[in-house]
């Protein structure tokens, strides 16, 4: 069975549906540890009910933050994974651990990119009068948010969204698209190559699949 390791910050509610397909079997793989930068997120208690090993760098231990990115990658060398899911994990990983692991490292945004790198986008799409959100999921690479997309999935905005329900309704199509591009990789129908995401033999377009 192949390898995943899920790195998070928070709640794990995509760790879960992780877990759970794993488990079911649609993802033919083991998750073998989860990695947290934050001591209390509730992903660790999800990893530990489900008796993942779990791994809290506390970057309070560092005295800076080079020496913390080195000790996040000699433990993710050390543990050998054939896939890095980043699952609402907010530390920016260092260009170094992004290249030893090049074409190995999915992340989700929630944002239709290219539109809305970096924080705060349901603030964002509400306050720029969008008539659509999304959630995307793409191949990490040096640049953030940047790299080749794989998968979209669309929402409409009504009148009545806030900041709230676009977090509640993200969540939903999150749960549901990042298990199925896992499940691509793991299977080996997913590749990165020459900064292109390709999925069964086939070069996906700039904004993926949709």
């Amino acid at each position: 069975m192949k390898k995943i390791i899920v790195f998070i910050s928070g709640n794990g509610e995509i760790l879960q549906s992780l877990i759970n397909n794993c488990k079911n079997g649609l993802i033919k793989a083991n998750i073998i540890a989860v990695i947290s930068n934050k001591k209390y997120a509730y992903g660790l208690f999800r990893a530990k009910k489900a008796k993942i090993p779990t791994f809290y760098i506390d970057k309070k231990n560092f005295i800076n933050r080079n020496s913390y990115d080195k000790k996040l990658l000699k433990i993710t060398k050390y543990l050998n994974p054939e896939l890095i899911v980043l699952a609402g994990f907010m530390h920016i990983l260092s260009l170094d651990f992004i290249n030893f692991f090049k074409g190995k490292i999915l992340n989700i945004h929630p944002s239709l990119l290219p539109k809305y790198p970096g924080l705060n986008t349901h603030n964002k799409v509400i306050n720029n009068n969008e008539k659509e959100h999304g959630t995307t999921v793409h191949f990490v690479t040096e640049i953030l948010d940047n790299g080749p997309i794989i998968l979209q999935s669309k929402i409409t905005i009504s009148k009545k969204d806030t900041k709230d329900t676009l977090i509640k309704r993200i969540k939903i199509q999150e749960k549901n698209i990042y298990p199925l591009v896992v499940k691509w990789f793991i299977s080996g129908r997913l590749i990165m190559k020459n900064n292109k995401a390709i999925l069964d033999g086939h070069v996906l377009s700039i904004k993926g699949l949709k």
